[in-house]
């Protein structure tokens, strides 16, 4: 299947891509399009991560949790990279300490100069490594210090 989204990835548009490969449609082929493209038109794919699509941003969340409730994703882990990718992709009220690392990450990426699917090729490992290190907080018993201090305020 075709996913489609906006040229010049960063954070969700990474992000994004690495789910719908790990644990939709190992066969995905992503395209990537000029931020003028008339997404409405689009009709030879799945659209994601652009203004006014179900799989975009909405309230607080970005396109990475809209792909998590859209095909019932509730693995712990992957929630809480959720919580990660939308702290490093916008501003939530209580963003995750981990995405301002993220953000930097992406914006490193980004300023390589590579092409998209060089981007997502080289940044996938970033996100399997962060993936291990969430099912790792997400089956010990102990909450983080950030989930404390949270609770705190």
């Amino acid at each position: 299947m075709k996913w489609i989204t906006r040229e010049r990835i960063k954070v969700d548009r990474v992000a994004c891509p690495w789910l719908i490969k790990k644990f939709i449609d190992a066969d995905a082929e992503f395209v990537f399009l000029p931020r003028n493209t008339n997404w409405a038109a689009i009709d030879n794919g799945i659209v994601f991560d652009v203004p006014k699509c179900e799989l975009g941003h909405h309230g607080e969340d970005v396109s990475f949790n809209s792909i998590l409730k859209r095909y019932r994703l509730d693995d712990p882990a992957l929630l809480l990279l959720g919580e990660i990718v939308r702290a490093a992709d916008s501003r939530p009220r209580e963003p995750h300490p981990a995405g301002e690392g993220l953000r930097w990450i992406a914006h490193g990426f980004s300023a390589l100069g590579l092409s998209d699917h060089e981007i997502l090729e080289r940044e996938f490992v970033v996100y399997d490594a962060l993936y291990q290190e969430c099912k790792h907080r997400r089956s010990t018993t102990r909450p983080s210090l950030f989930e404390i201090a949270s609770k705190m305020r």
